[in-house]
Formats: C-alpha cells, structure tokens, sequence
C-alpha cells in the first residue's frame, strides 16, 4: 500500500493568521470548509496576539469538508498544492475547483 503525502500549502496571504509567517503557513495541518460553507474556508484560522506553528514546517491539507470540490476524494485534498487567501472577510482555499 502507498502512504498518501499530505498536500502542502503553497502561500497564505492571510497575515493576521496565528500561524502565518512571511506568507506562509507553519500549522502541521489545515481544515478546510464544511458541507454547507458557501466557500472554501480555512477553518484552523486563528487571529490573535499569540503566535502559533512551527517555523521550519510547511502546512498542509489535514482534511477538506467542501464536498463540491473537484479536489476532495474521502475528505482528502488531491490537489497539487493549494493557496489560501482572504476572501471579503475570512480566508479560502483559491485552489477550489467546483465539480
């Protein structure tokens, strides 16, 4: 059996984040939206005066709930690599591909 490679974050944009520095993302791993989200939302977005992560690990995709997602197979990411941003008021994977 082949062991699945989490899918990495490429760039964040989202500065405010806990876990962002220099634009990238430092948690071991993200989750991304839910069944009824209308977008694609980060939702281990943490804002705060505490900063989180761990500088020499580049995040990943832990799990991703948008089942309308191209990308999504059994809640697992299988995209290349993702970019998360702001999106109006909260932060989205901007690798969402509808089905």
């Amino acid at each position: 059996m082949q062991e699945k490679q989490m899918v990495k974050i490429n760039s964040c944009n989202v500065t405010q984040c806990a876990y962002n520095k220099h634009n990238s993302c430092h948690t071991l791993a993200i989750t991304v939206g839910g069944p009824g989200d209308l977008c694609p939302e980060c939702d281990t977005f943490m804002q705060g005066s505490q900063r989180g992560g761990i500088i020499d690990v580049q995040g990943g995709i832990g799990a991703c709930k948008v089942e309308n997602c191209s990308y999504n197979q059994s809640l697992e990411c299988t995209a290349p690599a993702v970019d998360v941003g702001m999106h109006e008021s909260h932060p989205d994977c901007f690798t969402y591909k509808p089905k």
